[in-house]
């Protein structure tokens, strides 16, 4: 199943959401200079561990062994960067359909803070998982995540019109939120509890990076949905 847009309506201009994805196809457009460049592959590697989130720099750095200045500027710069065009065009179409939401929800600003926050909570997660790897975490697969699970607490019953695979025929059908996205968590779980018995980042994925970030987005959730905040007063936009 792959999400193509929401039909719920949003009040004004996602311009957090809009910038976020703007930024991530700018270090993405950096990225394939780099990798074109003379050192070609090698030189993407030292890009991804200079501004990517190194568990075991983390985990020095928390431990008051290592530079907190390199591993936090890795945990941000990782937000932004992305392993292939898959990875970059999945997350950034996740990110416009259930961002715009949840920014128009929470307020420009606290939208920023609560996906940049939310990204160093679903890195930290993954540090808990596998804290001496090496290998550098990349994309904002978690911070999307948390605006996932926040979307899920916040419009559970929005209905997203989904592509369906059956076998050789496809079909556009309209689910709701509760049941595509509890359906994405579930799966996160699932190959998170079986990572578990190998490597953490099994093919690539920081499975509970996605769990982290979106536990901590369905809280953030439960707790806007507590204090009732409203709606952002703007402009009527679907």
């Amino acid at each position: 199943m792959i999400p193509l847009r929401d039909t719920n309506p949003i009040r004004r201009l996602p311009i957090v959401t809009l910038a976020l994805i703007g930024l991530s196809v700018a270090a993405f457009g950096v990225e394939l200079a780099v990798a074109g460049g003379p050192d070609g592959e090698a030189a993407l590697d030292q890009l991804f561990r200079q501004w990517g989130a190194v568990p075991s720099r983390i985990t020095a750095a928390l431990h008051g062994s290592g530079d907190p200045i390199p591993a936090a500027a890795g945990v941000l710069g990782s937000l932004f960067l992305h392993a292939g065009w898959t990875h970059l065009l999945g997350n950034m179409l996740f990110l416009w359909i259930f961002g715009n939401n949840i920014e128009d929800r929470l307020g420009r600003l606290p939208f920023l803070a609560f996906y940049l926050a939310a990204g160093a909570i679903a890195a930290l997660a993954q540090v808990w998982i596998d804290p001496t790897s090496g290998v550098p975490l990349v994309g904002a697969s978690g911070a999307i995540a948390a605006t996932l699970g926040a979307y899920i607490v916040l419009y559970p019953r929005a209905r997203i019109t989904t592509l369906v695979f059956l076998g050789i025929f496809v079909q556009l059908v309209r689910v709701p939120a509760l049941i595509i996205l509890g359906l994405w968590f579930a799966l996160q779980l699932l190959n998170g509890v079986a990572s578990l018995g190998g490597a953490a980042a099994q093919g690539g994925v920081a499975f509970f990076a996605h769990i982290g970030g979106f536990v901590a987005g369905a809280l953030v959730g439960v707790i806007v949905r507590s204090l009732g905040r409203p709606q952002p007063v703007g402009h009527g936009r679907a």
